[in-house]
C-alpha cells in the first residue's frame, strides 16, 4: 500500500454507487478506496479500524441519515466529509445544513444531464482539496456591536459592485460575510462552486438568516444594492452593464477549471465592465479559480482582498491569487466585511 494515497471511505446505501466510486477513484495514483459501508452503523467500526483521510458520506440512508452521523462524527472523531446527494430538494437542502454541521463539500450523485464522467472529475478534485483541509480551525463569528458600527459606518451608494469567490469550505465563509453585511450594502454577485439545485437551496438559506436578500441568479437579474446573487449551479454567471445598471448574465459554456460556474469567468466580467468601481473577493478553495480574474480585476482599478491563511478551510485560491499580486489585502475571514465597508466608503 502507498502510504502517501488519500484513504478514502465510502458511505452510501446504493451498491451501485459504491461500486462506481471504487471504480472510478482506483483509477487514481494518489487516491486509494479503503473501505465501503452501506450504513452509518457499519461506518462507525471502519473509519477506527481503517482511519479514513476522507469520508464520502451519502445524505438519504436508512437507519441513520447521513446528518445524524455527520453530527455525531464532527462531535466525537471529526474528520473531513464530503456530502454526496440526490438532486432532490430534500437532498439538496440536508446537505446545505450539513455544510453548517462541519462537511467539507458537497457533491450530486450522477442522474439526469449530470453525467458519470463529470462527476467523478469533480469528485477526484474535491477528494484532493479535502485532504488538506484542517479540522482544528476555529472560526471568530463578528461581534453583534461590530455589526452595528458596519451598518451606521456604510456610505449610501449606487454605482459599486462587490464580487465573491469561494469553493471548498466556502459555503460558511459566504455565510459569516452575508450575516454581518448591513441593508444598504452594494449589489453582491457570487460564485460559490457547487452543483445545480444546491444552489438553490444555499440562497434559501442564507435569505432566511440575512438582512439583505439573497437569491439565486436568474438571467437578466438587477445587481441593486441590498441584494446578493448566487450564480446557480452548473452555469456560468457574467455582470454586464446597461446605462448606469448592473445585470447578471447566466448562461452555459465550457468548465472553467473543471468548474462551471468558475469565479475567473465572473472576475474576469467584473473587470471590463465594473472596473474601479468593484471591490472583488476571493476565498477558501481548493485549485486556482478566480486568481486571474481577480488579478484582471485589480489591474482595471477594482480594490481586492483575499481571504488568509489560517481563516481558510483550503488556502489554495487565495494563495494562487496572492502570488500572482492579485490581493490588495490579505484579511482574515472575521474582518473581511468591515474591510469591505471600509472599502466601499474610500472609494
Amino acid at each position: 500500500m502507498n502510504n502517501n494515497k488519500i484513504k478514502v471511505l465510502v458511505v452510501d446505501d446504493s451498491a451501485i454507487v459504491r461500486k462506481i466510486f471504487n471504480e472510478e477513484l482506483s483509477k487514481e495514483t494518489d487516491i486509494q478506496v479503503v473501505g465501503t459501508a452501506p450504513d452509518p452503523f457499519v461506518a462507525r467500526d471502519k473509519i477506527v479500524q481503517l482511519q479514513p483521510d476522507v469520508i464520502l458520506l451519502d445524505i438519504e440512508m436508512p437507519r441513520m441519515d447521513g446528518l445524524t452521523f455527520l453530527k455525531k462524527l464532527m462531535k466525537y472523531y471529526p474528520l473531513p466529509v464530503i456530502i454526496v446527494s440526490s438532486l432532490t430538494q430534500k437532498g439538496s437542502t440536508m446537505a446545505v445544513e450539513a455544510t453548517e454541521q462541519g462537511a467539507v463539500d458537497v457533491l450530486a450523485k450522477p442522474g439526469g444531464s449530470y453525467s458519470v464522467g463529470d462527476m467523478c472529475v469533480q469528485l477526484k478534485e474535491k477528494i484532493r482539496a479535502a485532504a488538506k483541509v484542517n479540522m482544528n480551525r476555529k472560526l471568530i463569528p463578528v461581534s453583534r456591536s461590530k455589526v452595528e458600527t458596519i451598518t451606521k459606518s456604510l456610505q449610501e451608494t449606487t454605482q459599486k459592485v462587490i464580487a465573491i469567490g469561494a469553493s471548498t469550505g466556502g459555503t460558511e465563509a459566504i455565510k459569516e460575510i452575508l450575516v454581518n453585511i448591513p441593508l444598504n450594502c452594494p449589489g453582491i454577485v457570487i460564485v460559490q462552486h457547487m452543483p445545480a439545485n444546491f444552489t438553490t437551496a444555499f440562497a434559501e438559506r442564507l435569505n432566511n438568516l440575512c438582512q439583505i436578500e439573497v437569491k439565486e441568479a436568474k438571467d437578466g437579474d438587477s445587481v441593486i444594492n441590498g441584494r446578493a446573487l448566487i450564480a446557480p449551479g452548473n452555469f456560468h454567471m457574467l455582470i454586464r452593464r446597461s446605462g448606469a445598471k448592473y445585470y447578471v448574465n447566466v448562461k452555459d459554456g465550457p468548465l472553467v477549471h473543471h468548474q462551471r460556474p468558475a469565479v475567473d469567468v465572473l472576475f474576469t466580467s467584473i473587470a471590463q465592465y465594473v472596473g474601479r468601481n468593484a471591490i472583488g473577493v476571493i476565498l477558501t478553495g481548493m485549485g486556482a479559480d478566480g486568481a486571474k480574474g481577480l488579478f484582471a480585476m485589480k489591474g482595471s482599478g477594482a480594490k481586492t482582498i483575499a481571504q488568509d491563511e489560517a481563516s481558510c478551510v483550503v488556502f489554495g485560491m487565495p494563495k494562487e491569487a496572492i502570488k500572482l499580486g492579485a490581493a490588495d489585502k490579505i484579511v482574515s475571514l472575521d474582518r473581511i466585511t468591515q474591510e469591505i465597508v471600509s472599502l466601499v466608503n474610500l472609494s
